[in-house]
């Protein structure tokens, strides 16, 4: 049992939660099932790993370079305030849980047993309707840790067992169920490129996407793509997405930048005294363009082998199910410049939902931080875009920033964190999550029940509402495209 006990632990470490390295060994398994050559398996797992690892490389640059500018402000200005961010969140539990006695020492047990629950869905998918295995490892890490606080704070007398059963049952079922909403937009979005998303954001996609078509797509003038519209005069330079970027960005965080001052950068070390600071903005914004293209050519790199090698675990495995990977992927679909514009406006949202929250002296002030400032509103501005066109990717991501303040602001009051400086914040955690758990904290067990027969009905409501369509569009999309443009 120990040496059982040992490779599942190992394979949780090493894999599980190392998303380059999971997506690798699933392009590996896809094609050893798929019956190809041993070294076209392991090229495939080279290439997608070193794939997402490129991709990781442009994700970690974008939110190591920008994330100490914006909690700057919060240093500078010596704000107390809750950091909306992950990694400020799972800090913040690992504090918290450190004050009340608990431990979160069983995270990797909890993540293998509701990853199992996750793929058994799916492999029950005729009864579950569940298409989607969510594969972001380090996203679970952070999901685990804040889920986990929420639980104990609804439950704080019971034990750590039943507490990781609940857990494990509430995630896997999160997990199956957030990543299939995404599966129609997203194979819609890459014109059935054989991903979905397994984010933070889920909800907020497909309720992006829901908008969008209600209100900008029957609408000729209003749901034109960014990439449709041709800007005049000096203007037309922004039609070219790396020079947009570059200029979007320094305009905005060039201003950031300013309000804190040379001389408290040059304390966070972050340039010399002698360094002339026009040039340090610039460098620094314009990395914004230079990450970003690093991103998408990581994307480029491994989600093409991952598709073609998810046939195979589709064949013998998981017939009808589709790999739910990082929300990332899906920038090198669609209008580049809805990555941009998405960003601006949904900081914007945050930026205005933060002034309300200093006007009416809320308790829990909140500062942006870059992750769910960029990825969750730059990933609804792409997907708004293909839907709705350019007015809807200005107005689902500005309505995400509000949402991503004040349901973060709200659920880190409710629950403690706001004292320990964090919250995960993003798009689900400051909607899904914050009912959740105002459910179980009132109505106990009866809570848990109700959200567990929710996240289970979904599922059911959309098979119903698209029967002859549902799998199809997973399974063949060439004919699903067919059928749905003869209707």
């Amino acid at each position: 049992m120990d040496i059982l006990f040992g490779i599942l632990n190992g394979f949780v470490k090493n894999i599980l939660t190392k998303p380059a390295f999971f997506i690798g060994f699933i392009v590996l398994i896809g094609y050893l099932f798929d019956g190809k050559k041993w070294y076209d398996a392991l090229a495939g797992f080279i290439k997608a790993t070193v794939g997402y690892m490129i991709l990781s490389v442009g994700s970690g640059g974008l939110v190591s370079t920008f994330r100490p500018i914006l909690t700057g402000l919060k240093d500078r200005f010596k704000i107390s305030a809750t950091v909306i961010d992950p990694y400020f969140g799972q800090n913040a539990v690992t504090e918290a849980m450190g004050e009340i006695g608990k431990s979160f020492s069983q995270v990797m047990l909890l993540l293998l047993i509701a990853f199992v629950i996750n793929i058994v869905l799916v492999r029950l998918k005729n009864i579950t309707k569940m298409r989607a295995v969510f594969t972001t490892g380090h996203v679970q890490m952070q999901q685990a840790a804040t889920a986990f606080w929420l639980v104990v704070f609804c439950f704080p007398k019971l034990g750590e067992t039943p507490i990781l059963i609940i857990m494990a049952i509430l995630l896997g079922l999160y997990w199956a169920v957030g990543s299939n909403l995404t599966v129609e937009d997203t194979q819609k979005l890459t014109d059935g490129a054989g991903f979905c998303i397994a984010h933070q954001q889920m909800f907020g996609v497909r309720l992006a996407c829901w908008l969008s078509d209600k209100l900008f797509k029957n609408h000729k003038e209003n749901s034109k793509n960014l990439d449709d519209i041709e800007l005049p005069g000096f203007l037309s330079i922004f039609n070219e997405n790396m020079v947009a970027t570059a200029i979007l960005m320094t305009a905005f965080f060039g201003v950031i930048q300013l309000v804190l001052g040379k001389d408290y950068l040059v304390a966070q070390e972050a340039l010399k005294l002698e360094d002339n600071f026009f040039f340090y903005i610039l460098e620094s914004s314009f990395s914004f363009a230079v990450n970003l293209a690093i991103l998408q050519l990581g994307v480029r790199t491994f989600v093409g082998e991952l598709t073609a090698s998810f046939d195979g675990i589709q064949n013998k495995l998981l017939p009808g199910a589709l790999p739910g990977i990082d929300c990332a992927a899906v920038f090198g679909f669609g209008s580049p410049n809805a990555v941009t514009i998405g960003f601006m406006f949904g900081a914007l949202g945050q930026f205005l939902a933060i002034a309300v929250l200093f006007l009416i002296k809320s308790p829990t002030l909140i500062i942006a931080g870059f992750v769910p400032l960029f990825f969750d509103n730059a990933v609804i501005g792409t997907y708004a875009n293909n839907r709705g066109g350019f007015k809807a990717a200005m107005l689902m991501p500005f309505l995400s920033g509000l949402i991503q303040v004040f349901g973060s602001a709200f659920i880190a009051s409710y629950t403690g964190l706001a004292h320990y400086g964090g919250y995960l914040g993003m798009f689900d955690w400051a909607t899904v999550w914050p009912m959740a758990t105002v459910l179980m904290n009132n109505l106990h067990y009866i809570g848990i029940a109700i959200f567990a027969i929710v996240l289970i009905a979904i599922p059911q409501i959309e098979y119903r509402k698209n029967k002859d369509t549902y799998f199809m569009i997973v399974e063949d999309y060439e004919k699903y495209k067919e059928m749905t443009k003869n209707k």
